[in-house]
């Protein structure tokens, strides 16, 4: 092992010590300047949105073992922009990282949140007009191979059938069911435009208290209704992500991955595939 990848692992384990520290966990997102290794910071939480690293890093670890050439990442809701931006530093990171490409898309109306009556919708949380956009401003700030897709969802998601690398991770932020279900349309394309599992963030699962969120209403209510409608798709949470993780954070919860079972590279071996000795030797042992 290098001096470098020694003294690199040393500081990892370093700072991994001191996020036991929230505060600290704080000042080291909000760092101007990357500290950590990639793999440290996804696995501590170092990154401004842990959330869309995590997604996107284990979407991209995916593909590089299934022997793709690239990801599609995209934001639903992108609102000012601040979280596509985001999206757009992290996959440029971890494009490098992984050796392959990772396309970013962001898809919106532009105008803000349509009028809605629907009690689904939770009306009295959000309504009509919230969250509009300066695409003027926004543009100025994307890379030029960053799409910024505006109009109805249930029409502009078509235009994901021509990228040429499949879904991996997919940021939901459109707050209405009605909206939420609309841009469930992009696991109905061909499966050759998708992951077999596409990780998934749903951003309005929580908060505000009032809102009372729950399995019939908002997003959790599209989640069900989309279970329901597909025998071969399901939406699941990553099951006791917090506790593989080594702090808890609220996100954890926010995390679920879209199944795609009937897709041909669902049941290739993943371990195999990534020689992690420590995880044979376990299975060896069962």
């Amino acid at each position: 092992m290098s001096s470098t990848r020694i003294v690199q692992r040393v500081g990892d384990r370093l700072l991994g010590w001191l996020t036991c520290i929230p505060e600290v966990r704080l000042l080291w997102r909000r760092s101007p300047i990357a500290i950590g290794s990639v793999e440290m910071r996804t696995r501590f939480g170092g990154w401004p949105r842990p959330h869309y690293a995590y997604g996107v890093f284990h979407a991209a670890e995916q593909a590089k073992l299934l022997g793709l050439s690239g990801i599609s990442v995209i934001e639903f809701g992108v609102a000012g922009g601040n979280g596509l931006l985001a999206l757009q530093s992290t996959a440029c990171e971890l494009a490098r990282h992984f050796g392959i490409a990772v396309s970013v898309w962001g898809f919106d109306t532009g105008t803000g949140m349509p009028d809605s009556s629907d009690y689904r919708d939770l009306p009295y949380v959000w309504g009509g007009g919230f969250y509009k956009m300066d695409e003027t401003r926004l543009r100025k700030q994307l890379l030029p191979d960053t799409r910024l897709v505006l109009g109805d969802v249930k029409e502009t998601v078509q235009e994901l059938q021509n990228s040429p690398y499949p879904i991996g991770f997919v940021s939901f932020d459109l707050d209405y069911y009605s909206s939420t279900m609309a841009a469930f349309t992009v696991f109905d394309l061909p499966q050759q435009t998708r992951l077999p599992r596409v990780y998934c963030y749903f951003d309005d699962i929580m908060w505000p208290e009032y809102a009372c969120h729950n399995p019939w209403t908002g997003e959790l209510c599209a989640i069900r209704e989309f279970n329901e409608q597909h025998e071969d798709k399901k939406v699941a949470p990553l099951h006791l992500l917090r506790w593989m993780r080594p702090h808890a954070e609220p996100w954890n919860d926010h995390i679920y991955v879209l199944h795609d079972f009937h897709h041909p590279l669902y049941s290739v071996n993943l371990m195999l595939k990534r020689g992690d000795d420590s995880l044979m030797a376990l299975a060896s042992r069962k």
